[in-house]
């Protein structure tokens, strides 16, 4: 298969993750080209890929970092992500992640309650620090995505419902332990249409007017991120139409004198750079269907099982013109554990390699060891 070092893949033990720098490079060069503005600042969602390398060439390209953990932070911050680049977000932030990010001097945090803003203030106020604050908005827009993903309804253990967002700006404004630095804002993974982004930026425009009557002034507006990729066509759209997603927000929203935009972009960042490689260990003969069984599972590559994903399967070794359908299937013990049902290959042989596409966010980064398995390894191309 062009792209894919063959020879490197047969002396390596799989499963593996593959990672095309080359690709992601250009990635990073199209959101750099579609997002020049110093007014619009773009964090790499960490939780995406935590690969060192990964990070440490994303943190190279001059990005910040949205991070949900402590370890997340630590491993942003080892990678070469400056302090003051990086945004803390996530519901349930422990005391030691709050104060460890308070001491490292982070950028900003991503506040999704009132409790929690209650429980900065008091950490923040002990070390005699003011925490900047962005307060997570739901604008009550459903992104049409799976419903694991979908985060920006009403009613969600994400973020602050929009009739409580009065209460939640009023707590900040009376602790000295705060300061109100912006708005937050994530409506979803996976979106491959603008319309959502669109409803986005009216709702956003509506809250800003109205707190600016008020004499409430946001320095940032933090949008998020949920830019999608082609999990079916990875070849033919390698690279996300950033100039598209960053183009509907510079048309629609209507941002004040020296506000700056800040986006959270996770997936569209490295989905497409990363290639699961497994190796095929049997091909099971059933009453009505194929099975191929290879060493990769639900360990491995867990989207499939735990959101019904699909990932492009290519055979990459065989030379057989002739094709059959398949179930793809791994070893681990849960019927859950399959790649996808009735896929066309060339005909498949045990010790074929088979590469699961569009891997490379949300794919090493949930690998287990549930059943006593080893994590996968990486290799990374030019």
């Amino acid at each position: 298969m062009t792209g894919f070092p063959l020879q490197t893949f047969l002396d390596t033990p799989t499963p593996f993750y593959y990672y095309d720098m080359e690709l992601l490079a250009k990635t990073l060069d199209a959101i750099g080209s579609a997002a020049p503005e110093k007014e619009l600042c773009v964090h790499y969602a960490v939780k995406a890929n935590c690969n060192p390398a990964i990070l440490k060439f994303i943190a190279g390209r001059g990005l910040g970092a949205d991070c949900v953990s402590g370890g997340e932070i630590r491993a942003a911050l080892e990678a070469g992500f400056p302090a003051a680049k990086i945004v803390f977000a996530g519901v349930g932030k422990t005391d030691s992640e709050i104060n460890f990010a308070l001491d490292c001097g982070i950028g900003c945090f991503n506040v999704e309650s009132i409790p929690e803003l209650e429980v900065i203030n008091e950490l923040a106020s002990a070390r005699g620090l003011t925490a900047n604050i962005a307060l997570r908005v739901n604008p009550d827009i459903d992104a049409h995505t799976h419903h694991y993903i979908t985060t920006g309804l009403e009613e969600n253990k994400f973020g602050i419902a929009l009739e409580m967002l009065d209460e939640a700006i009023a707590c900040c404004m009376r602790h000295t332990g705060l300061h109100l630095a912006g708005l937050h804002f994530h409506i979803g993974s996976q979106i491959t249409i603008n319309e959502p982004f669109v409803i986005l930026c009216e709702r956003v425009n509506s809250l800003i007017e109205r707190y600016a009557d008020q004499g409430i002034n946001f320095e940032y507006i933090n949008v998020g991120g949920g830019l999608g990729v082609d999990y079916d066509n990875p070849d033919a759209n390698p690279v996300p139409d950033f100039e598209s997603y960053f183009g509907t927000f510079r048309k629609h929203l209507a941002l004040r004198p020296g506000q700056s935009l800040h986006f959270e972009l996770g997936r569209a960042v490295t989905a497409q750079c990363g290639s699961l490689i497994s190796r095929v260990l049997y091909v099971k003969e059933g009453v009505d269907r194929k099975f191929v069984i290879a060493d990769a599972g639900m360990t491995d590559l867990i989207r499939p099982a735990l959101y019904g994903a699909h990932h492009l399967v290519q055979n990459i070794t065989s030379t057989a013109e002739n094709t059959e359908k398949y179930d793809v299937v791994g070893p681990i013990c849960e019927s859950s554990d399959c790649f996808g049902s009735g896929e066309t290959l060339p005909e498949t042989r045990r010790g074929d390699l088979l590469a699961f596409r569009t891997a490379g966010a949300y794919g090493e980064v949930m690998a287990s060891r549930y059943n006593c398995r080893n994590l996968p390894g990486a290799v990374f191309g030019k």
